[in-house]
């Protein structure tokens, strides 16, 4: 009787477990548990077929283990229902998005104050089957794209990715490359003030893709992996009488996968760790040539190299973030001399770190409230390679900028934010934001 009670128990706690899954469990983790449900459903399904196999005419009497697995019958059948349910749901086409809409006000410029519908963002997740999922989102930028406006319509990304076994998954199309903590994550319900922060958009260039290949693997002790072989960087497209590569280096020079030069093809990796509850640690690196032997280019040699290095500690309601994060382009003096006489040649290094902290100070079941600040000190032209006395440009001096506000969420998809922005080296650029954005 207890061997019973106790064979039903196992089964109702799989069956819960199956239940509740989807509630907490990541993509990987849910199928995971699946193939953990089934693998307990086939033992329980043998055991009873031995079980029935004895009860036939001139078999001996079944034993008091068999007599559980027969008791079992309705709770492992509710077992495989409940598999199968877990696999339809995975199966489904999913529709998501996000957008946000800023207001800004230079606080000595009142009349330049502006707002912009900074983005809106559709995407589409259709899964094959449990393995197999086709991934893509479309973005528009600044409310109207056309010849004649600044907006822009884009496909962020656009992949297939399948998974080879538990915890090791391979990907091929264009996807974001996983570096620090934004590109990968930065819908506006992830991120504290109104706009992103600027290291990780002047000097990793988020949103970030490429077009390639990809493996990502996740193990049990908290440590996650990816590896990729993509396109890269075209330093063909550098305008140094443009102020874009002064804004982002590399965001001057990344090709989006439109029409992207192929050639010179780059190499990524990323190592995150998440072993104590709370606590994310990682890095990441990407490096590729960016000339890709175009005829009488100056700087077919050159090589794009950034790794940074993140930290994040969120174990209630307290949230504490760093990251740092280095880029530099070799090979660049002979280039530079054919931009002589333009206000910004290609810088030989970039570099920038931020701290952050905010603190959820108040919660109930439909708001909550929670301030923050941030410190960030970053430079798009730390250093240049050298040329004749004369000719070159002098490397500024870097940009700090700290930044306090309040992040206002109205569930978990929708979050009003407001931030005051103060600039150590060009305090023109001192403003108020406001903002609204969503996520689903």
């Amino acid at each position: 009787m207890k061997k019973n009670m106790l064979t039903q128990a196992i089964c109702g706690a799989l069956i819960s477990s199956a239940c509740i899954a989807p509630a907490y469990a990541g993509e990987a983790e849910l199928l995971q548990k699946i193939e953990k449900l089934a693998a307990e459903l086939d033992a329980i399904k043998a055991e009873l077929a031995a079980s029935r196999k004895k009860n036939e005419p001139g078999t001996e009497a079944p034993q008091t283990v068999n007599q559980s697995a027969a008791a079992a019958v309705p709770v492992s059948t509710n077992v495989d229902v409940q598999i199968q349910e877990l696999r339809k749901e995975l199966t489904k086409t999913v529709i998501s998005g996000y957008g946000e809409v800023a207001y800004s006000r230079p606080r000595n410029a009142s009349d330049q104050a502006q707002t912009d519908v900074k983005r809106a963002v559709i995407g589409v997740t259709h899964r094959f089957d449990s393995k197999t999922k086709m991934v893509a989102e479309f973005e528009w930028e600044h409310a109207i794209a056309s010849k004649s406006d600044d907006g822009e319509a884009a496909v962020e990304q656009l992949y297939v990715e399948h998974e080879l076994k538990p915890g090791l998954s391979a990907k091929a199309g264009l996807f974001l490359i996983p570096t620090g903590f934004m590109n990968t994550s930065h819908e506006p319900t992830a991120f504290y003030g109104v706009h992103r922060n600027f290291v990780e958009t002047a000097i990793i260039p988020t949103t970030w893709r490429e077009a390639g290949l990809g493996m990502s693997g996740s193990h049990l002790n908290g440590v996650s992996w990816d590896l990729g072989l993509t396109t890269g960087f075209n330093l063909t497209k550098w305008d140094a009488a443009s102020a874009d590569g002064r804004e982002s280096p590399l965001g001057a020079i990344h090709q989006e996968g439109q029409n992207a030069k192929s050639k010179d093809l780059s190499l990524h990796a990323a190592l995150n760790w998440r072993g104590v509850p709370g606590l994310l640690v990682g890095g990441s690196a990407f490096s590729g040539k960016a000339g890709h032997g175009t005829k009488a280019f100056a700087a077919n040699d050159a090589r794009v190299t950034l790794w940074e290095l993140h930290g994040r500690y969120n174990p209630g309601p307290l949230d504490l973030s760093a990251l740092y994060a280095r880029g530099t382009i070799s090979n660049t003096a002979d280039l530079n001399l054919t931009f002589v006489g333009n206000p910004n040649p290609v810088p030989s290094a970039f570099a920038g770190w931020y701290v952050q902290a905010a603190y959820l100070t108040w919660k109930d079941s439909d708001y909550s409230l929670t301030p923050f600040v941030r410190y960030e000190q970053f430079n798009t032209a730390k250093s240049y390679a050298p040329v004749p006395l004369g000719l070159g440009v002098l490397s500024t001096d870097d940009e700090k900028v700290i930044t306090f506000g309040l992040s206002f969420k109205i569930g978990e998809g929708v979050v009003v934010k407001t931030d005051y922005q103060k600039f150590r080296q060009d305090n023109s650029r001192d403003r108020y934001n406001l903002g609204v954005g969503y996520a689903f």
